[in-house]
């Protein structure tokens, strides 16, 4: 029986890569222009950065995480990386630099759920966090940045969702009203919302379950609460939000029900959603976050970020051929044909030959099919100091001295 990938995981082949390939260089031209810079965090923590971190009432933290110990020490493979760039931000004092700090980051996570499309079980982030800003400018930034990400993928069929949780005691009186409005209910909600109901009832709007879905629906539980009331400072912090979005000719949709899936957003929470993607339309997930910092044992510290699914994205963008080598060098000679390419790839040209020295025409036909030109090495060729370079898109061939490939 043959050995095949673990279920929720997938090989990203090479007609794959150069998708990939364009993402990450979107990334890395966007974040730079915005004087972003590219951290790495190790793959795997100290599993009490994510109980701590993401939170306890999270399906993360309870069901999600692959979680081992070793030498007595429990780890877990990241499932997501907001957590480990604060760690890294604590760890190495950035907090001392001249604020904003601005870091960005690609790479595997690791989430045990069920797999479907675009959801994998080890699956790809790019994300963005910005320290030390409170003012609604920097989740402007971080927005207008994620939309810029998008637009340079060819991106423009979006919709950005914005809402405020305010603070710890905008929240009090809202989840009351919560609870009130689904007690009468709770013996019907999924056993994940009958826990939250008492740890953290905002996180039951989140449900996906359908359902608990379908009996909010039903029983129009949404719209029989009024939404948070914020206090002055954070009404004043999301009025100034929507300000600077108007400002920067982002169109944006309030909805009031917008949560997100961690514990440690307060204040400002966004989406961005594609209408091609079919339920699963979330693209890009992120808010406030200026509790968290403090939470993992470092100074008051308010922050901002977001994060990307890389799968979501490939499912959105056209699919890229790979790219063609320039030279393949077509001969019987190999030893002559291992010091062409060497000489055409120590010149700054991709260029490869054929290792099993088959006929001229199987030859031409896998040029023809990886590479922009045919380099023919035969007796002739060799004997007389030239090259035959053959055009494999035009089909147009010349004569050229070794000089003359080169040019």
């Amino acid at each position: 029986m043959s050995i095949k990938a673990p279920k929720g995981t997938k090989d990203i082949l090479p007609e794959e890569i150069e998708n990939w390939h364009k993402i990450e260089n979107v990334a890395k031209n966007v974040f730079s222009k915005a004087n972003f810079k590219e951290i790495r965090t190790p793959i795997f923590e100290d599993t009490d950065l994510f109980e701590r971190g993401v939170g306890d009432t999270t399906d993360i933290v309870n069901k999600e995480m692959y979680t081992f110990i070793k030498s007595d020490r429990s780890l877990t493979l990241r499932p997501e990386n907001t957590a480990g760039v604060v760690r890294a931000y604590l760890e190495h004092n950035l907090f001392r630099e001249s604020p904003p700090v601005k870091l960005w980051y690609k790479g595997p996570m690791f989430r045990y759920e069920r797999p479907q499309a675009g959801r994998q079980r080890q699956f790809h982030q790019i994300g963005v966090e910005m320290f030390g800003i409170q003012d609604a400018s920097a989740d402007a930034e971080c927005i207008l940045l994620a939309t810029e990400f998008l637009k340079g993928l060819g991106l423009n069929d979006l919709t950005v969702e914005i809402n405020s949780l305010g603070c710890a005691n905008c929240r009090k009186e809202y989840k009351e009203q919560l609870k009130k409005a689904i007690a009468p209910f709770l013996d019907g909600l999924c056993e994940d919302c009958r826990n939250r109901y008492e740890k953290n009832p905002l996180r039951i709007l989140d449900c996906k379950n359908e359902t608990c879905n379908k009996l909010f629906e039903e029983n129009h539980l949404k719209e029989s609460v009024s939404g948070i009331k914020l206090c002055d400072e954070c009404s004043s912090h999301y009025e100034k939000l929507k300000n600077y979005l108007s400002a920067l000719n982002i169109n944006y949709v309030e909805n009031t029900f917008l949560v997100r899936g961690l514990d440690y957003y307060t204040k400002t929470v966004f989406e961005i959603k594609s209408n091609n993607l079919g339920s699963q339309n979330a693209v890009c997930g992120g808010g406030r976050y200026d509790g968290l910092v403090e939470t993992l044992g470092g100074p008051s510290t308010p922050a901002v970020g977001w994060a990307m699914g890389v799968e979501r994205l490939n499912a959105l963008i056209p699919q890229i051929n790979p790219e063609k080598i320039d030279y393949y060098v077509v001969s019987d000679n190999q030893l002559e044909a291992v010091k062409l390419i060497s000489y055409l790839r120590n010149n700054g040209f991709s260029a490869e030959f054929d290792y099993n020295t088959r006929k001229f025409a199987k030859q031409l036909e896998k040029a023809s099919k990886i590479a922009k030109f045919a380099v023919i090495l035969g007796e002739d060729e060799i004997k007389n100091n030239y090259y035959t370079v053959k055009n494999l898109h035009s089909s147009v061939q010349e004569k050229l001295t070794k000089e003359q490939l080169i040019k």
